[in-house]
């Protein structure tokens, strides 16, 4: 987040880091098939445990079987669009922070004293869930 806040404008909006939806997929070979059709490719994952992550260009989704009752919006910070973690990047629990100063609820949050990978959940109006999943350890600032 930056510190070069204006007084008149509004606080600066975490970066919530590499953006992808997470199928709720029933048949991952199905869907596998089916979205390597519209020219998606495995990225990553493990089938033999019901997930993939495919990408087509800058696109990326995620194919879950049985893990999530719901499509989920999911957040990576600290990964680039190659999962690859980047050398600055908004950590989730500050994130978490700004969230909550915002009056967002969380469904789950981080421990903000941890310093690991961590991950917290939200879920907007319509009921969308979403995640902010940091595989990564907290940025050395």
């Amino acid at each position: 987040m930056k510190d070069d806040q204006s007084q008149s404008g509004p606080a600066p909006s975490p970066a919530l880091g590499h953006f992808s939806i997470s199928l709720s997929v029933k048949d991952l070979s199905a869907s596998r098939e089916f979205y390597e059709k519209l020219g998606f490719r495995v990225f990553g994952g493990n089938a033999a445990q019901g997930w993939l992550i495919m990408q087509s260009g800058s696109t990326t989704i995620g194919l879950f079987q049985g893990m999530f009752p719901k499509n989920t919006l999911t957040f990576n910070p600290g990964w680039d669009a190659s999962a690859k973690t980047l050398p600055a990047f908004d950590d989730v629990r500050e994130i978490q922070t700004v969230l909550m100063s915002r009056g967002l609820t969380l469904d789950l949050r981080a421990d903000p004293d941890s310093a690991g990978p961590a991950h917290i959940t939200l879920t907007d109006p319509d009921g969308n869930p979403i995640l902010i999943d940091q595989h990564v350890p907290r940025p050395v600032r």
